[in-house]
């Protein structure tokens, strides 16, 4: 095997479509815990940051954490397969 050959491209990772499928698993949970956008500035969010986390906008890991604590669920169970199919060559 020549050394071209055992060089591997990185892999890419289409963050866009793990955030647009955050935001739709975000949106069923509010809409399973029947809140609307406005009801979540009582746990501290903007109706704006709510419709952008929603929308698939990126988040850090401290949003990702309160808005577990607001639905009672863990990072793990809210994100599960989640990545699935964001892996590209």
């Amino acid at each position: 095997m020549c050394q071209e050959e055992s060089i591997r491209k990185p892999t890419v990772v289409n963050q866009q479509k793990f955030f647009l499928r955050l935001g739709e698993r975000i949106r069923e949970l509010r809409r399973k815990h029947r809140h609307s956008q406005e009801d979540m500035i009582s746990y501290g969010f903007s109706a704006r940051h709510w419709q952008q986390i929603e929308a698939g906008r990126p988040i850090t890991v401290s949003t990702l954490l309160r808005i577990c604590a607001v639905f009672e669920t863990s990072a793990e169970r809210l994100i599960h397969g989640l990545d699935r199919g964001i892996y590209e060559d």
